[in-house]
């Protein structure tokens, strides 16, 4: 008899619990535009859900900005910070004459042992 109630299912392919009773989250759905390609974005959200401020176009995949009233958002970057380059840490620490000096200095110095090295 258990073997006839399971005939005819594929087992894991589909589930057995209905929707009945099930309430789903407030939806809301918001547009985001790709400054560099000008694609449109929509994308569905909870309504509680905190926003991005940006997203990955689909087309180009550059960042598409949030619109708010057909107009972007704009973005606070104040908090980031600006990452420094060798050089400029470097600059930090000597001046453009000591590191001109330093770099002649050396130059000289390969240069000297270079033709050491031709001679030998």
């Amino acid at each position: 008899m258990a073997d006839r109630s399971l005939r005819g299912m594929r087992i894991g392919a589909q589930s057995l619990q209905s929707e009945d009773g099930v309430v789903f989250a407030d939806r809301a759905e918001h547009t985001y535009r790709c400054e560099t390609c000008g694609h449109e974005t929509i994308m569905t959200f909870s309504a509680d859900a905190e926003l991005p401020e940006t997203w990955e176009c689909r087309q180009c995949g550059a960042a598409a900005t949030l619109l708010v009233d057909s107009k972007p958002v704009e973005i606070d970057r104040s908090g980031e910070k600006v990452a420094r380059t060798h050089w400029d840490m470097l600059l930090e620490r000597r001046t453009r004459a000591e590191l001109e000096e330093l770099l002649e200095e050396r130059l000289t110095y390969l240069r000297a042992r270079r033709g050491q090295q031709k001679s030998a």
